[in-house]
Parts: C-alpha cells; sequence; structure tokens
C-alpha cells in the first residue's frame, strides 16, 4: 500500500499488454509507465494528498497503463505547498504531449496550482480541494462543520501532522480491508500544518481547463458537502461514489473509469 515516499521502486514493462508494478520511487519524484496510448489525451499524471505516497494509485496505475495510457505518480514531499508544486511541475516538464493531472485530497491544492502549464488540458479532482485564489485546505476546511478526522491529528514538533492508527482505520481508511488499514497507518505521510496544509494558491488552473470530480458520499476527511459544493463551483462533471476518503483503493475501478473518460473527451 503507501510506502515511503523516499524508498527507491521502479516499475517494469513485461510486454505491451502487462506490467510488474514493485512500487514508488526516491525522493527525486516520479514513477512512469510508457505505452501505446488511446485516442484522447495519452498522459496521466498522478498526485497523492496528505498521509500518503504515489502508491495510493497503484491499482489505478495498472488499470490505465493496461488501457494503453502513460502514467506518472509524483512523490510529494509534503512539507510545503510550494514545494510540492515544484514536484508536479518538474514531471511535467518531461512529459511530451498534453497532460490530464488528477489530484486526490490535498494533491487538489497542487494540481490547482501547478495546472497552469500549457501541457495541462484537464484537471481531475479525487474526494479533493480544489480552491479560489487566496483558499488554503484549512480555510475551506473552516466553510463548513469539521470532520470526524479532525480529531484524530497529532502534531510533532517540527509542525507535521499525522493521523493515529485508531483514526486511520475510524476516518481516513474506513472501508478498507484490516491489512491495509494497518499499512496505510504504519507508512503515512506527515504534512506541513503551517507551509501545505495552511499554505493558499495563488493562481487557479480550473478557471482556464475543463475539471472533473468525484465526491465520495462517505467522505469522513473532507466534508463530501464541501466536496459537492466545490465541484459546482467549477462547473466539474462529477461523479459521486458511496465510499470513504480512498475511493481509489476501495473503487479502483470506477475511480480508473471517470479519468479515462476525462482524457478521451480532451484534445491530444
Amino acid at each position: 500500500m503507501f510506502t515511503s515516499s523516499w524508498l527507491k521502486k521502479s516499475f517494469f514493462i513485461i510486454s505491451s499488454l502487462t506490467i510488474a508494478l514493485t512500487g514508488c520511487t526516491s525522493q527525486q519524484g516520479v514513477q512512469t509507465v510508457h505505452a501505446a496510448g488511446p485516442t484522447g489525451v495519452q498522459n496521466v499524471l498522478l498526485v497523492h494528498g496528505a498521509w500518503a505516497d504515489g502508491s495510493c494509485w497503484n491499482q489505478v496505475i495498472t488499470n490505465l497503463v493496461a488501457d494503453g495510457y502513460n502514467v506518472t505518480a509524483v512523490q510529494l514531499p509534503l512539507t510545503s505547498l510550494a514545494d510540492d508544486v515544484a514536484v508536479v511541475q518538474r514531471a511535467l516538464a518531461r512529459e511530451n504531449g498534453k497532460v490530464i493531472l488528477v489530484g486526490h485530497s490535498y494533491g487538489g491544492m497542487v494540481i490547482t496550482q501547478a495546472g497552469i502549464d500549457p501541457k495541462v488540458a484537464g484537471l481531475v479532482y479525487v474526494s479533493a480541494y480544489a480552491p479560489a485564489v487566496g483558499e488554503s485546505a484549512l480555510s475551506l476546511n473552516n466553510t463548513v462543520s469539521p470532520t470526524p478526522i479532525d480529531g484524530d491529528l497529532q502534531a510533532d514538533a517540527s509542525g507535521f501532522l499525522t493521523l493515529t492508527n485508531a483514526g486511520v482505520v475510524a476516518d481516513f481508511a474506513q472501508d478498507l480491508p484490516a491489512a491495509e488499514q494497518t499499512t496505510i497507518a504504519a507508512t503515512q505521510g506527515p504534512i506541513s500544518a503551517a507551509n501545505a496544509f495552511s499554505a493558499p494558491v495563488t493562481q487557479v488552473a480550473w478557471n482556464n481547463v475543463p475539471s472533473w470530480y468525484i465526491v465520495a458520499s462517505n467522505d469522513r476527511a473532507i466534508s463530501p458537502a464541501l466536496e459537492a459544493t466545490m465541484a459546482k463551483r467549477m462547473n466539474a462533471t462529477t461523479l459521486t461514489l458511496q465510499s470513504g476518503h480512498l475511493s481509489m483503493l476501495s473503487h479502483p475501478t470506477d475511480v480508473t473509469t471517470f479519468i479515462e473518460g476525462a482524457a478521451a473527451s480532451l484534445k491530444p
């Protein structure tokens, strides 16, 4: 499941139709698989959220690659919004052709800021923050009643937030098997409260490119009502799943199909 953002792993293409997925890459930031893509936008760049890393997309990556997409899953340091945006910008610079950016949770902050790149053809938000200029994840949360995950947060001496083990089970990954919950809790990536979670965006890509949004109706991390409000504000094509916060793990086929539908509708 989630592995350390700084442990180096790799992808190997076994044939044009099958791959062996071994996990995540090192701090520099990406795991990339190249395949002969379908019509529409062929490049998909996946951005994880807090308490996670790129391997949270593993099942979606496998599905996308099998269907012929070129997939990159970045590894965010979660040290600041600026640092995380820079990782995505470097990944975009390495892409050939148009890209669809997909962000989960806090990753929505990152794709909103980084998505102004001319290579970006569209944005997909998966239970993600979709801020306007000047908004942060924290300020968006403050527009609605607190969610259960608020009681699960603990801060270390450096101001990085993690989730309690009980919080992962009850409010973050409640619809996943116990073994996955254990792995998620053990390998979670801490996020800076001041420099990432509280940092506002200064540029908003969804004003300029089409957007899509997956609302998780059973989300206990981000308010489902807030998710629906953000999706409506963007005029995003919206899908609602009966899922907890980690729909890419609990509903990987639905998430894959939604991403592919967005990509297919865009010009490469």
